[in-house]
């Protein structure tokens, strides 16, 4: 286990936690992320039990996380690092790229989810997105996930009377599920990146989830949105 000194309040680096099993790819990853002048890793585990409890401690701003992990796994620490503390973003770094780990870790919250193969700057530039509100999925991944989706949804009319999502919220949603980021989004819609924030704090209160990724995963299991709405994202 690794810590810093967080009394330092004049400190304004982005906190970071890692978390993986492997020492090796721990330090290979601390060492691209603090080659960024605005990063910091405040902290290593090498387990999710102590991955949870170093999240506890040292509320870092993004929390970097493997699925394999002894003790706890990246989905349940995920799940339980949002529970407690629902402002750490969580960017999963990971071998796996099937279906049920990218469904599993992204209802229990994550913000991103970036395979191994992905690195350096990838990391980096995943980072910067999700803490400006931005899904950070791989465009392999993103085509997979949409396209498992829109196989077994369940269109309900229902659903969208019930969650009440008004005409720009689903115009908000519709963007973000062809991948679009905040600032492309306000763009479209002639409106300010802190209004589509706005916008995607009350869809994400609406349909009950924490992360655009499952806020678009669950419109289109629902139907709320369909592939005629996203046409082109997985082109």
């Amino acid at each position: 286990m690794m810590t810093e000194d967080i009394s330092k309040q004049d400190d304004a680096r982005i906190r970071i936690l890692i978390a993986d099993d492997h020492p090796l790819l721990r330090e290979a990853l601390k060492n691209i992320l603090e080659r960024q002048p605005d990063f910091r890793v405040v902290g290593e585990a090498s387990d999710g039990e102590e991955a949870i409890n170093l999240a506890a401690r040292l509320l870092p701003e993004v929390a970097i996380l493997d699925i394999n992990m002894p003790k706890v796994n990246g989905i349940e620490a995920t799940r339980q690092i949002k529970t407690s503390h629902p402002d750490v973003a969580i960017l999963v770094l990971t071998i796996y790229d099937d279906i049920p780990h990218i469904l599993a870790i992204i209802e229990a919250g994550a913000a991103g989810y970036l395979t191994k193969k992905v690195f350096g700057d990838e990391v980096v530039n995943a980072v910067r997105n999700i803490l400006a509100g931005d899904t950070v999925l791989v465009p392999a991944i993103s085509r997979k996930l949409i396209n498992h989706v829109l196989r077994h949804k369940t269109k309900s009319q229902a659903v969208f009377t019930h969650h009440d999502i008004s005409k720009r919220e689903l115009e908000v949603l519709t963007l973000a599920a062809m991948g679009k980021s905040n600032q492309d989004i306000a763009q479209v819609l002639s409106i300010t990146s802190r209004t589509v924030k706005a916008y995607l704090t009350d869809i994400f209160s609406k349909l009950n989830v924490s992360s655009r990724t499952e806020a678009v995963v669950t419109a289109l299991k629902s139907g709320i949105i369909d592939l005629d709405d996203i046409g082109s994202s997985d082109g």
